[in-house]
């Protein structure tokens, strides 16, 4: 059974009811609230497991939720909002935010998300509380990922990976379904200092689409979110 608690902060009531009615079908216990302070308090009160957050609440903007919520906990965030400005959803998830789905949107695409960002967040806080070392094993169809080796298979195949291309690889192996912004690769393969210039990631990024894609002009695994970032497709194998 499933015990997660979703908290949707979102004031158009009848969005806030679709999203509700939807989760509660799927088993989460939900609480639903149409000011950016009303889901603070909440999370002060009660904490919850994931937060779907609208940005143009009527009492203050959802950034600044987003960021007084990013101040104490690391729960997942999913932005829902009708902006679809590729400056506003990287500014959120580079933010702290997890996801962002644009209104309007299936009960099929929320679930999801919702489950993509349940699985890396339990996946990346039982890593940190265990303080295991990251020799993981991955694998995403029919890619294979030995961190401990050091190692990349495509169908048992072993592929050769540039330092930069398996780090870049790694990254996205470790977050399925996540968007990456352009901003968090740089800082995260390049580090702090780098910059914003993103031909140096676009070059890498198209080196390592010819190795693991069949069609790298129409790649199935790393996808481009265009004017944001890249995001992995979680495929079966």
């Amino acid at each position: 059974m499933i015990e997660e608690k979703i908290l949707v902060i979102e004031d158009d009531i009848q969005i806030q009811n679709f999203m509700v009615y939807t989760l509660e079908n799927a088993g989460f216990t939900v609480k639903g609230v149409a000011c950016g302070q009303d889901g603070i308090d909440y999370m002060i009160r009660e904490n919850a497991d994931l937060i779907l957050l609208d940005l143009g609440l009527p009492d203050m903007d959802g950034m600044d939720v987003l960021h007084k919520i990013r101040e104490w906990s690391e729960v997942p965030i999913i932005i829902v909002s009708a902006r679809d400005q590729d400056k506003e959803k990287a500014a959120a998830l580079d933010d702290g935010a997890d996801d962002y789905l644009t209104k309007p949107f299936s009960a099929t695409e929320l679930m999801a998300r919702i489950r993509v960002a349940l699985r890396h967040y339990y996946r990346m806080t039982n890593r940190k509380e265990k303080d295991i070392p990251d020799d993981t094993i991955y694998v995403n169809g029919e890619l294979m990922l030995d961190n401990g080796r050091h190692m990349v298979q495509k169908n048992g195949e072993e592929i050769h990976f540039s330092p930069l291309e398996y780090n870049l690889l790694h990254l996205f192996m470790q977050n399925p379904g996540k968007v990456l912004t352009y901003h968090t690769i740089l800082q995260k393969i390049w580090g702090e200092g780098y910059g914003e210039d993103t031909q140096v990631l676009r070059s890498v990024m198209a080196s390592t689409r010819r190795k693991i894609e069949k069609n790298p002009a129409k790649p199935e695994y790393i996808q481009t979110e265009i004017g944001v970032g890249y995001r992995m497709r979680e495929i079966e194998k």
